[in-house]
């Protein structure tokens, strides 16, 4: 099956890098909270950077979604992340 991931606009290596790996990568835009609570359960991982836990600054969504801070981390490390938690 292939995985569904969100990932913040601004890491295009790590997108291209995961759409090479097979994943059905989709940029969205974090800044837009409606947008993100519309799709949240569409999405087997976010990929972000710089975000805390509570992305979407509501306390009460909840998803079974992966939430993954690529601050400082390579493509590589990303899909290993990703291949160890999505298993």
């Amino acid at each position: 099956m292939k995985h569904r991931i969100a990932i913040e606009d601004n890491l295009r290596p790590i997108e291209e890098f995961l759409s090479e790996k097979g994943y059905e990568v989709e940029n969205i835009d974090f800044a837009d909270a409606e947008e993100i609570t519309s799709l949240i359960d569409e999405f087997d991982a976010f990929v972000v950077t710089g975000l805390d836990s509570n992305m979407l600054g509501i306390d009460d969504v909840e998803t079974d979604a992966i939430i993954i801070d690529a601050a400082g981390m390579s493509p590589e490390q990303v899909y290993d992340e990703l291949e160890s938690r999505l298993e």
